[in-house]
């Protein structure tokens, strides 16, 4: 990742900031994006003079362009976009509001596309070469009847993915695009799914158990996947899906 400028949306915790700390570590320059300003701007401040910390609200395409702006005036360049940003909602279908609905929809996906649109741009002033990488779900694979919301954004994700990389390809541009596909991993995220199912230990214990490999999953073992998406040793990999599901998706 040496010399490599990324941009990570959702930064500031969990998956975001796992991620960031590794790009770092890895020699990266890495543009902090979240709407939690302190979170962001204290990690910015722990990894020093490789990061820097941007409010953005991926939901707001009026946020997008100056963020953008922003990090290619400050580094230089973008090399690789994490769209990492995400939420859910834990009631079923028959429970939840539409509003609830389209919230979680305009941050998991518009706040998806336009974090392509927009790593395009960047990308295409500089020398049309990167790598997008979108977070998605085991839960884009498998459904689930507790969070359909959450399902079906990330189920829009994978296939958003897949448009993006092949348009990038028919166009010439050297931009792969590809999205990662976790189980449940220890997040804050997660924390906020247990709570709602009663005893947050016992929950989280229940969520391990439900998994093949018997346990949760670890930030740091996603952010090695971004980090290979990231880096020139994916580079024939494009519009495909990375599954980090402890053995999920083989029942």
């Amino acid at each position: 990742m040496e010399g490599k400028v990324v941009m990570v949306t959702g930064g500031a915790s969990g998956l975001g900031a796992a991620s960031v700390r590794m790009l770092v570590r890895e020699g990266a320059r890495v543009a902090i994006t979240d709407l939690n300003e302190q979170a962001g701007q204290a990690l910015a401040k722990e990894l020093g003079m490789a990061t820097r910390f941007w409010r953005l609200d991926v939901t707001r395409e009026e946020d997008w362009t100056p963020a953008v702006d922003a990090v290619l005036a400050t580094f230089g360049r973008l090399d690789v976009m994490v769209n990492n940003a995400g939420v859910g909602i834990v009631k079923d279908v028959e429970t939840i509001s539409l509003q609830e609905w389209r919230w979680v929809h305009s941050v998991n996906q518009d706040g998806v596309f336009l974090g392509c649109k927009q790593a395009i741009r960047a990308m295409r002033q500089c020398g049309a070469k990167g790598s997008i990488i979108n977070m998605s779900s085991v839960a884009a694979l498998v459904g689930s009847a507790a969070f359909p919301a959450y399902c079906s954004s990330k189920a829009s994700v994978r296939l958003l993915t897949k448009s993006v990389a092949l348009h990038c390809a028919q166009k010439g541009y050297d931009i792969r695009c590809n999205s990662v596909h976790p189980v449940y991993v220890e997040t804050p995220m997660l924390d906020k799914l247990a709570s709602v199912m009663g005893d947050a230990a016992a929950a989280k214990e229940r969520l391990g158990k439900s998994i093949p490999l018997g346990r949760l999953g670890q930030p740091d073992e996603v952010a090695h996947a971004v980090v290979y998406l990231a880096s020139d040793e994916s580079s024939l990999m494009t519009g495909s899906e990375l599954v980090l599901d402890g053995g999920m998706t083989a029942m």
